[in-house]
């Protein structure tokens, strides 16, 4: 046996929920992290002293003690298990797995045993179930009953809400009242706050960001207050996962983020993150509530009684010590800007994404904390509404998708670097080499090879067709820059005219304007590009309803005999659900059963060409491609004849296109006229030949012409 057991999908439950995460037993210690929100819980071999094997809702689960009064208990392991853990934890532990059955009879009368921060409810030595006494959020007392309320969890679809217990009264000792002894060894490992003693230190109007508000924060031995005009909110220090320090953009202020969980609460609203804003130029002088003796025995060196220096740093000092956790800051990322975050937008809120060395924080509105082990892939995605800036799309192995958009595209050789060195899976890299090559990608190749980033070449092309527009219109720049009111009117004219044959300098004005409007449109149709031939379109096959059907594949017919089949396994199920679902059962379809439906479709196959010979014998599909055809010639005469009947009209009349100003006249005729008079002649060539037509059908004999009845 090795020196570890490692197992996946463990469970843990937490306040009625259970959170997926790994386990793993070393010689050492015991440690659990959970899949969900990356807490990791360590156990140390030394202090275990207890250890059962129980048969529990997923499968079996482990009991753990320490010396401490902790219990933890882990689920989801497997009959097989057993021994292997049962022989690990004799060898490295010193410890017996013993077995523990647990009560199913479903009676309600029995013993309440309290064990550390446990109550047990026991019929006949055996456990009915046990209630973790850090859930109980409040305990009121009766007569004769106990009633105990718990703490709700978001994350449940059903919660436990409360629970009553019938205590006996005491027959023996009338003086000790029996409910009285079970409130008080209830509330004494209960989760209910209760504002005792003076607090360890006040910080006055700190502006709070979320929840929104100036707050009092006074901070006790065991929660933190925070104390507005509106709201209260008691925080214990036990659900505090991270705490962060993260400098603001502009490098006059400073982020303190304090991460929860389970959420603090106010209605329906939930937050998740405590983000206080403070001023870097804000020096306080503080001194802690406690004796000097009292401070060093119970924060070791980590805060003296009396401190001084900039308010952020006091908040994130204290808060440290208390609550244990280590205080993350930006890595070694530096963006364009020289600054260790990136300004961005998350939803509909403009906001700060801060790249941290295990994860991302985004703050503040609302606040995201992605960590590098949850997240699935990243995406560079072109920006919607503009090309100078870009969108980074997070995709988590939950399936949840995070878009921050309009990040500026300055930023994006610093971010995507990044990305490549923390060997993050990159989801549009790589994509000529999939087309080009079958081979397996290196998904974690150098930042700075250019060809495996698509984004950067699109950019690049896009410079390129840019700068060759700079290019086409440099003329007009020059003209721009040149352009001084008082210089003579000869180089007035230059900065309209680039052909200065074209134009006489003798005439100004009205004269001089048309022509330098004209010069501007001819300019402009030189960055156009120019347009290719496109190609005839083929014309769409006529389908012929009178023919036979064709025959259905062998997944279709497959499909409607066992469509029915499938609805009734998944009610309710949607119609692209039963699509989605047949498909993975004709992929796990065995084959010999594929065949018996292949060669029902060779067998209509057979069936449909013999049909579709014997209607084409009898002279299907013919009949009606010939009325296509003498439809389609039908149409073009008349259209040809509408087309030179308006042509007639059109030089009759004259109208105003053939009529020239004086100025237009004085110049030299634009390529536009010209086409329209070829066009013109091409139109009067085309309805004299149609008269011409015309007149020699009218002159044949009539018994030239078949006869009509």
């Amino acid at each position: 046996m090795g020196d570890t057991l490692e197992f996946n999908e463990i469970y843990q439950e937490v306040k009625g929920s259970w959170n997926d995460g790994r386990l793993r037993f070393s010689k050492q210690n015991v440690v659990y992290k959970s899949s969900k929100t990356g807490k990791v819980d360590s156990i140390s071999a030394g202090d275990l002293n207890l250890a059962q094997w129980r048969r529990v809702c997923l499968g079996h689960g482990i009991k753990l003690g320490t010396s401490t009064g902790n219990v933890y208990k882990y689920d989801g392991f497997r009959d097989t298990d057993f021994e292997k853990i049962s022989e690990f934890f004799k060898t490295n532990y010193k410890l017996e797995l013993t077995e523990k059955d647990m009560c199913v009879k479903g009676w309600n009368w029995g013993t309440a045993k309290f064990s550390g921060p446990l109550l047990s409810f026991d019929v006949n030595d055996n456990s009915a179930f046990e209630i973790p006494l850090s859930n109980v959020s409040q305990c009121a007392t009766g007569k004769n009953e106990v009633t105990l309320e718990f703490h709700q969890n978001d994350d449940t679809e059903v919660s436990l809400m409360e629970v009553r217990f019938y205590v006996p009264p005491n027959q023996t000792d009338e003086r000790s009242d029996p409910v009285e002894a079970f409130a008080q060894n209830v509330l004494s490992k209960a989760d209910v706050i209760q504002a005792t003693g003076d607090a360890v230190c006040i910080f006055k109007e700190l502006q709070c960001l979320t929840p929104r508000g100036r707050y009092d924060i006074r901070i006790y031995p065991t929660f933190l207050h925070l104390h507005g005009k509106t709201f209260d909110y008691k925080i214990p220090y036990p659900p505090v996962l991270r705490l962060f320090l993260l400098p603001h953009k502009d490098q006059r202020q400073m982020f303190f983020v304090i991460s929860l969980d389970p959420p603090i609460k106010q209605g329906q609203t939930r937050y998740h993150f405590l983000i206080l804003l403070f001023s870097k130029e804000e020096d306080i002088n503080l001194t802690l509530n406690m004796s000097e003796e009292d401070v060093e025995r119970r924060f070791e060196g980590k805060l003296s009684k009396n401190m001084s220096g900039s308010l952020y740093e006091m908040v994130s000092r204290v808060m440290k010590a208390l609550v244990n956790r280590k205080i993350t800051v930006p890595g070694n990322f530096q963006g364009h800007s020289g600054t260790q975050c990136i300004t961005c937008s998350y939803k509909a809120s403009s906001g700060l994404l801060y790249p941290l060395e295990r994860g991302f924080i985004y703050v503040h509105k609302p606040p995201v904390h992605l960590r590098f082990e949850e997240i699935s892939c990243v995406n560079f995605a072109r920006g919607t509404t503009t090309t100078r800036s870009f969108d980074f799309e997070i995709e988590t192995k939950q399936g949840n998708q995070y878009t921050f958009s309009s990040i500026e595209r300055e930023e994006y050789g610093k971010l995507f670097d990044f990305v490549n060195a923390k060997k993050l899976n990159i989801k549009n890299r790589g994509f000529k080499e999939k087309k080009g090559m079958k081979g397996k990608i290196d998904e974690y190749s150098d930042s700075d090879e250019d060809k495996h980033d698509a984004y950067l070449e699109r950019m690049k092309a896009e410079g390129k067709i840019r700068e060759e527009g700079n290019d086409s219109d440099e003329s007009d720049g020059e003209s721009d820059e040149s352009f001084n009111p008082g210089e003579e009117e000869d180089d007035i004219a230059e900065e309209y005219d680039s052909n200065a044959s074209a134009s006489s300098s003798s005439e100004e004005g009205e004269g001089s304007e048309d022509e330098g409007a004209k010069k501007k449109k001819a300019k402009k149709v030189k960055v156009v590009k120019e347009r290719k031939e496109r190609k005839p379109r083929k014309e769409k096959k006529q389908k012929d309803t009178g023919g036979p059907k064709r025959p259905m594949s062998a997944y279709m017919l497959w499909l409607n005999s066992n469509r029915e089949r499938i609805r009734s396994e998944n009610p309710g199920i949607s119609i692209t659900g039963i699509s989605k679902r047949a498909g993975e059962m004709w992929r796990e379809l065995g084959k010999d059963d594929k065949e018996v439906w292949e060669a029902k479709a060779g067998e209509a196959k057979k069936q449909y060409d013999l049909a579709k010979k014997e209607y084409k014998e009898s002279g299907g599909g013919a009949t009606s491609s010939s009325k296509k055809d003498n439809k389609k010639s039908a149409v073009k005469k008349e259209t040809k004849r509408k087309s030179s009947g308006g042509d007639k009209d059109r030089d009759r009349g004259g109208g105003n296109d053939s009529f020239k100003s004086k100025e237009f006249i004085e110049t030299s005729e634009s390529s536009s006229d010209s086409d329209r008079k070829s066009k013109s002649k091409k139109k009067k060539k085309e309805s004299e030949e149609e008269e011409e037509e015309e007149e020699e059908a009218m002159s044949t004999p009539a018994s030239s012409e078949p006869e009509s009845d």
